[in-house]
C-alpha cells in the first residue's frame, strides 16, 4: 500500500511540474514510472513528445508512448493512438487501424474517441457511412459532458439527420454546448428558439435543469481530434 501511494504521489508531482509549466521536470518524474510499465506516466510521456514540451517534438516516440499504454488499457491513449492514425502522425496513416482503436477506447468510455467515432461513421471515413451510428455516438460522447459532441448532437436533432426532428433536444444540446463556447451553437441556438412553441421552449429549460444539476459532468482532457 505504502508503494502504491507513493507511485500516486510521484505522477502527481508530475501534473504538478506540467500545470506550471516546467515539462523538463515533469518528464524526468514520469519517463522513469513510464519505463517501469505505468500505463498513466505512459500516456503523459507521449503527450510531453507529441507537443515538444520539455522535449524535441517527436511524433514517433509519442506514438510508442501512447501505444505502450494504450496496448496496457488506458482509455486516452487508445483514443489518441486512433487519432494518430486517422491523421498518419508518427505512423503511416491506416483509417482501419484508426478506427480500431479509436472504437476501443470509445467503448472503454473515452469521450474524445466517441466523438471521432462519430466523425467517421458522418463521413464515412474507415466505416461504412451511417448518420445513425453518428447520433449514437455523438450521444455517448455528449452524456459524457463532451461539448463538442453535444453542439453536433444538438444540429443533428435540428436538421433531423440520422434521428427524428426534436427541437426540445436540440435546444438541451445546443445550449450546453453553446455555454461552453461552441459558437456555431449559439447561433444555431437562436434559429431554434425562433421556431420553438411555448410547450417546447418550457420542456427545454426543464432538461436543461435536469442536466445542470447533475453531478460529476467535467470535460474532458484536452485533445486531437480526427481532421475534417
Amino acid at each position: 500500500m505504502k508503494h502504491e501511494a507513493e507511485l500516486s504521489n510521484t505522477l502527481e508531482d508530475g501534473r504538478r511540474s506540467y500545470m506550471r509549466g516546467n515539462y523538463s521536470d515533469a518528464l524526468k518524474i514520469w519517463l522513469p514510472l513510464a519505463e517501469k510499465g505505468d500505463q498513466e506516466a505512459q500516456a503523459w510521456v507521449g503527450s510531453l513528445y507529441a507537443n515538444g514540451d520539455g522535449v524535441e517534438a517527436d511524433p514517433i516516440a509519442a506514438f510508442s508512448w501512447y501505444l505502450k499504454s494504450a496496448e496496457g488499457g488506458n482509455p486516452q491513449a487508445q483514443a489518441n493512438i486512433g487519432a494518430l492514425y486517422a491523421m498518419g502522425q508518427g505512423v503511416s496513416k491506416d483509417m482501419a487501424e484508426a478506427v480500431r482503436w479509436m472504437r476501443r477506447a470509445a467503448k472503454n468510455g473515452d469521450p474524445n474517441a466517441q466523438f471521432n467515432m462519430a466523425v467517421c461513421y458522418t463521413k464515412g471515413d474507415g466505416v461504412r457511412h451511417s448518420l445513425e451510428k453518428a447520433v449514437e455516438w455523438y450521444k455517448k460522447g455528449a452524456e459524457n459532458g463532451h461539448y463538442p459532441s453535444q453542439g453536433r448532437l444538438g444540429h443533428m436533432y435540428y436538421v433531423g439527420e440520422g434521428v427524428k426532428k426534436d427541437r426540445v433536444q436540440a435546444y438541451l444540446w445546443l445550449s450546453l454546448a453553446g455555454q461552453h463556447g461552441i459558437g456555431s451553437a449559439l447561433s444555431e441556438l437562436e434559429k431554434v428558439v425562433g421556431e420553438m412553441s411555448s410547450d417546447e421552449k418550457s420542456a427545454a429549460m426543464q432538461l436543461v435543469d435536469i442536466w445542470q444539476n447533475k453531478s460529476g459532468n467535467s470535460s474532458p482532457k484536452v485533445f486531437t481530434p480526427v481532421p475534417e
